[in-house]
């Protein structure tokens, strides 16, 4: 999801700035639309474009803004000051020379100065360095809006993917059924372009009649991504689903994924995932959650001694998703059987970097062993 942050100082300098390019076009066009003047028509707007090739080009349009912001309005009125798409605010080889930065410089200390009463100034910036002064000064003058892309390789990202789809399809008026949301978190990996063409696909798909999104309705039309396939292995490892794995197996591998990769982001995850919640469930006696998400408060009432090994958000919070998708698939597995299938995950490790087994081998009769009933 866009991780939005806002700041509100003054209602005459404006920021959109953030990795997720989409997100910050969408709002600065919104917002300029809300800021220019009507009446003045496009004499009440001096949009200078942002994107430049060199640090020459980046220096005469920071140049070009000082000027603009420093010039009234030719017939009056109020005038928008827009420099729009900007690339050479963030860690990069234009934005790190030093005539950009000092022409940065100057940008910011005519901001500090105060822009005229009939002048509104707004920057957006798809990238942006955030430990630089000029980011942290524009955070005090004026009002900043942060929109960025979720990092998938950080725990806790899926309830934040969540979030975001789930305000996305109430707009749409649409609803999610069983495991439908959680499905589409991991097939758009949090996306926010992304999210929004495959929540018009799918209201267009269901129609007027039907609000309701279905995991089959998700399989059948959104696409799956690397990130997909992979939460599809682990689900169907804990479904103990040997066809379906050995089907995911052969994708990855077509599409170019390591065997040991695979091992190490798909398998053991799942595996440790099903024994840690089979082990806390057994001990402290916890039910089944009808939904994973609500896994997360159970956990959360349990003495801190008894969850201190479990993975954790950016926050300290712990990471419940995952783990609430595993508990409720863990009741078709024995404790005893998550202990044995993480050794046997172990040893096929030790067989993928010390020996010349096959690969595909070495995977699929990892695989035959961790969804095989004991009976």
């Amino acid at each position: 999801m866009a991780a939005v942050a806002k700041k509100k100082i003054s209602n005459a300098i404006h920021a959109v700035v953030g990795s997720d390019e989409s997100e910050v076009k969408r709002e600065a066009l919104q917002l300029a639309s809300q800021l220019g003047s009507p009446e003045a028509g496009e004499f009440g707007r001096d949009i200078i474009d942002g994107t430049a090739e060199n640090a020459d080009q980046a220096v005469t349009r920071i140049h070009q803004t000082i000027e603009a912001i420093l010039t009234l309005p030719f017939f009056g009125g109020e005038k928008l000051v827009w420099l729009k798409n900007a690339n050479f605010f963030g860690d990069n080889v234009t934005g790190r020379s030093a005539g950009v930065l000092e022409a940065v410089e100057k940008l910011g200390e005519t901001l500090a100065a105060g822009v005229p009463d009939n002048i509104k100034f707004l920057l957006s910036a798809p990238d942006i360095d955030k430990r630089r002064s000029f980011y942290k000064n524009l955070s005090k003058l004026g009002n900043v809006t942060v929109f960025d892309k979720l990092d998938s390789s950080r725990s806790g990202w899926e309830e934040d993917a969540e979030n975001l789809i789930q305000t996305r399809a109430r707009n749409r008026g649409l609803r999610f059924a069983g495991g439908a949301l959680e499905l589409l978190a991991q097939f758009t990996g949090g996306d926010s372009r992304q999210v929004d063409n495959e929540l018009e696909k799918l209201d267009l798909y269901l129609g007027k009649q039907r609000r309701d999104i279905s995991e089959a309705d998700i399989r059948l039309l959104v696409p799956v991504s690397k990130a997909g396939v992979i939460f599809e292995l682990g689900n169907a490892i804990a479904k103990r689903d040997l066809c379906g794995c050995l089907q995911l197996l052969d994708q990855l591998l077509y599409q170019g994924e390591s065997a040991v990769g695979i091992l190490l982001v798909a398998i053991i995850p799942t595996v440790r995932n099903l024994l840690m919640v089979k082990d806390l469930m057994e001990r402290h006696r916890l039910p089944r959650p009808q939904q994973p998400f609500h896994f997360t408060a159970t956990l959360n009432r349990l003495p801190e001694s008894a969850t201190r090994h479990l993975p954790r958000k950016k926050d300290g919070g712990i990471n419940g998703f995952a783990l609430g998708i595993a508990a409720s698939q863990v009741h078709r597995y024995a404790l005893k059987e998550l202990k044995s299938n993480l050794v046997a995950c172990l040893q096929a490790n030790i067989q993928l970097v010390t020996s010349q087994l096959d690969e595909k081998v070495v995977l699929s009769g990892l695989l035959v062993k961790l969804t095989a009933k004991t009976g």
